[in-house]
């Protein structure tokens, strides 16, 4: 049966819970998250400081061995003392550098690999993670044990775990139950160190044609 003074769903059944609390009673601390090492950014970067560092100081050298300096570089540097500050491509090169400092700002800032979900430390020199999609596909296989699952759908973040079933028999609230009962145990299983919100919803199939 339904919770007294929820509103009716035809369409199916939800069910949100919040994360069970951790092994000491206490709610689980917020964990720290795996650092990515941006390793693609961090050598473009490298390598076109190292091509524009070379070009300058092979070209610096050229002229103090009395060679005049290269055709770029001059034309560069008129370009930069008789262009004003408002010209157009002005502010586009500028509105470029600023865009690619923004962005390499924000991934020195953040940890990226949010596919990583930290789980409990058994041990203090030890940092284990689990995948969201591994997370997803171990708590789908045990929604789809529950008696009148016919396919079932999960989406785990770092914060929920979202499960959309469908049910071709019985009745929705009983497998609606049954899931909450089973992934409820599933989530605490998966050893995360935030165990995400469950929400658990069933509907029946739709029609054909």
């Amino acid at each position: 049966m339904s919770e007294p003074g929820a509103a009716e769903q035809p369409a199916g059944t939800v069910l949100e819970k919040t994360p069970p609390p951790g092994p000491d009673g206490a709610a689980a601390p917020d964990p720290r998250r795996f650092w990515s090492a941006r390793k693609v950014p961090a050598g473009l970067l490298a390598l076109l400081l190292l091509v524009i560092a070379v070009a300058f100081l092979y070209d610096i050298v050229a002229v103090r061995a009395g060679r005049p300096a290269m055709g770029w570089r001059r034309e560069l540097a008129r370009q930069l003392a008789e262009r004003p500050l408002d010209d157009v491509w002005v502010l586009l090169g500028a509105g470029i550098a600023a865009a690619l400092g923004l962005w390499l700002l924000l991934l020195a800032l953040t940890p990226g690999l949010r596919a990583l979900l930290p789980m409990r430390r058994t041990h203090p020199d030890v940092r284990a993670a689990l995948d969201r999609d591994a997370a997803a596909m171990a708590l789908r296989d045990r929604a789809m044990e529950i008696a009148g699952v016919q396919t079932a759908r999960v989406r785990v973040t770092r914060r929920r775990a979202d499960v959309r079933a469908v049910s071709h028999f019985r009745e929705l609230d009983d497998v609606r139950a049954d899931l909450d009962a089973v992934l409820a145990d599933a989530v605490g299983g998966l050893g995360l160190s935030r165990p995400p919100a469950l929400s658990v919803r069933v509907r029946r199939p739709g029609r054909k044609g």
